[in-house]
């Protein structure tokens, strides 16, 4: 019997080198990721599957009508199979921690008690970031029957979007939440899944977000806090700059930005200011 990964294979449509860096430039003019020579396959497995989806039989056909649709759908399509949603919940818990602890004290000590905090977190993958901030601050933060919390959370992927919306994570995903934390904000459905509380659910408000596209970002504006974690590894020193920029125009004065441990905005730009807390290294626009 002929294995389906090589029947498959044989119906995968040839990607020139040409067509490869033709790809690569147009996918990061679009979102601002840049696919190294290391990620060839990567690429040519997905687009070429894209291409058969499609019915096209050319990446030249395919090419053409995914720049030119007039809806987008494809180019969607294409970015959602291209982005990577690979997280858990309380993943970098200290970082939860010095949100929870010095963080949100300083926000609170310059803000007004009737102003609501905002929190933005980018990207958000398919939910378990912006849920794992929510449920973080209802358990740990003494502040959190006083003050107002928005949540505020978007990803390029749209298809990770609608996930998070419907709220439902594997076993996988939920196995570093205590059990205490699980039984109370989770139901059990499907064997092995977990859905998150329809009060968190409603309470995170999700949206489509590109950091490439300057219209969309023009409506995430006047957060405190926001979180962009592990994404800036994908980009290069000019989208990484230009992601620093973005986040700089979107906090109030004295915000945070909180980065994944393999990242850091002082080899990226020198408009923060680096902030050393116990648990965390932060960086702040200064007031």
């Amino acid at each position: 019997m002929i294995d389906e990964r090589i029947r498959q294979a044989r119906h995968e449509v040839a990607i020139t080198d040409l067509e490869f860096v033709k790809f690569r430039e147009f996918f990061y003019k679009k979102t601002g990721i840049l696919f190294g020579n290391n990620k060839r396959y990567f690429v040519d497995k997905r687009v070429s599957g894209r291409i058969r989806e499609t019915g096209c039989k050319t990446f030249r056909e395919y090419f053409t009508m995914m720049r030119f649709q007039a809806s987008g759908k494809e180019l969607q399509e294409l970015v959602n199979i291209m982005t990577v949603n690979e997280t858990y919940f309380f993943r970098e818990e200290h970082q939860f921690k010095c949100l929870s602890g010095p963080i949100l004290e300083e926000v609170s000590h310059y803000t007004s008690v009737d102003q609501v905090i905002r929190i933005w977190s980018m990207p958000s993958s398919t939910g378990e970031e912006p849920y794992s901030i929510a449920l973080y601050l209802l358990e740990h933060w003494s502040k959190i029957e006083s003050r107002d919390i928005e949540i505020i959370a978007s990803d390029i992927d749209s298809a990770a979007i609608s996930r998070a919306k419907e709220g439902v994570y594997s076993a996988r995903s939920v196995k570093r939440l205590p059990s205490k934390i699980l039984n109370k904000y989770f139901s059990k459905v499907n064997g092995d899944s977990y859905k998150i509380s329809d009060d968190l659910r409603d309470a995170i408000n999700f949206s489509k977000g590109n950091l490439n596209d300057p219209n969309e970002m023009q409506k995430f504006r006047k957060f405190d806090i926001i979180f962009c974690r592990n994404l800036l590894i994908y980009f290069d020193d000019t989208s990484r700059k230009r992601a620093a920029e973005i986040f700089y125009e979107a906090l109030n004065p004295g915000g945070f930005v909180l980065l994944g441990h393999s990242e850091s905005m002082s080899r990226i730009s020198g408009i923060f200011k680096i902030r050393k807390f116990p648990d965390a290294i932060v960086y702040q626009k200064p007031r």
